[in-house]
């Protein structure tokens, strides 16, 4: 999958999801032959992470940290270019931090406040993640999250292993194939009421739009646009239900305006009530309006 297709997704989802927390960074070392999404994300105070909505995602996110999402398995070449890239964030930030009269452990006796960066991939073979000493800690964190030794201040998120749970689902959008497909079916089922839903309906709508002008898709670029094909149907149906919703509030407005005048706050409620009827008792009343006058018509629709 190309880093032009895939990894705009990636860094719009994730500066989306993120930015309500803290300071995103979308990082400028991506050239166009790798295949990932890269963010920085420094938070701007603690993150209650006990029932957050961003689930897992929030608890990745309570410190700084690096995010790196790969749409395919890696190897140890992968792991360590992602090594060096994390040694120079710790060089650039160790740089802020001396210009600022302070070090990176001024408070700590190991490199626990160093960021972490965190390897988000379809899957990870056995071999990598033993090569690599990386492992679980299922005391504190999930299946499918395996931490290498702290000094390396690196974990590998291997997205299929995650628990199809409300806590992972954000993390799952990022997977591949059934993963993937399973998350959004989760996504487009949660109540219409849901900021996060909404949001992330918002971003895979614009996201395909402008992935759909092009014509050098792969078929790894083929094949994520039909994972979130699903999703991204709601979200056009929902923008067009906007539409229409918007295009009945102005004709109403316009009506009340031409009819008394002026629409003030008492005939605003009456347009969000009307906006609630049913298709036809909608168009009766655009019927009658004409004959009723400014208190029939508050003591009519107020009332509901």
């Amino acid at each position: 999958m190309t880093q032009k297709f895939y990894s705009l997704f990636v860094e719009h989802y994730l500066e989306g999801l993120l930015s309500p927390l803290g300071s995103v960074e979308v990082s400028g070392v991506i050239t166009d032959s790798e295949r990932r999404g890269i963010v920085l994300f420094f938070p701007k105070g603690t993150i209650q992470t006990e029932r957050h909505s961003l689930g897992l995602l929030a608890k990745v996110a309570q410190s700084d940290c690096s995010i790196e999402v790969y749409c395919e398995e890696i190897g140890e070449t992968e792991v360590r270019s992602c090594l060096h890239k994390l040694l120079n964030v710790f060089s650039t930030l160790n740089c802020r931090s001396s210009a600022e009269g302070k070090t990176l452990d001024d408070d700590d006796d190991d490199d626990d406040n160093l960021p972490r960066l965190w390897i988000l991939v379809p899957s990870a073979s056995p071999d990598l993640l033993k090569g690599f000493g990386a492992q679980l800690e299922l005391e504190n964190w999930s299946t499918g999250i395996y931490f290498l030794p702290n000094v390396f201040r690196i974990a590998i998120v291997a997205i299929n292993q995650l628990p199809v749970t409300s806590e992972t689902l954000w993390l799952r959008l990022l997977g591949r194939g059934k993963v993937q497909i399973q998350a959004v079916n989760e996504l487009v089922a949660l109540p219409r009421e849901n900021l996060l839903r909404r949001n992330v309906l918002e971003m895979v709508y614009r996201w395909r739009i402008s992935v759909m002008t092009q014509t050098d898709l792969t078929e790894d670029d083929q094949e994520l646009i039909m994972n979130l094909t699903e999703a991204y149907q709601e979200a056009r149906a929902a923008a067009v239900q906007e539409g229409v919703e918007q295009g009945q509030r102005q004709v109403v407005e316009n009506l009340l305006r031409f009819r008394f005048g002026s629409v003030d706050e008492e005939l605003s409620r009456v347009v969000d009530n009307l906006l609630q009827l049913a298709p036809d008792d909608f168009a009766r009343f655009l019927l009658e309006l004409s004959s009723l006058s400014r208190e029939e018509l508050l003591a009519r629709f107020n009332s509901h």
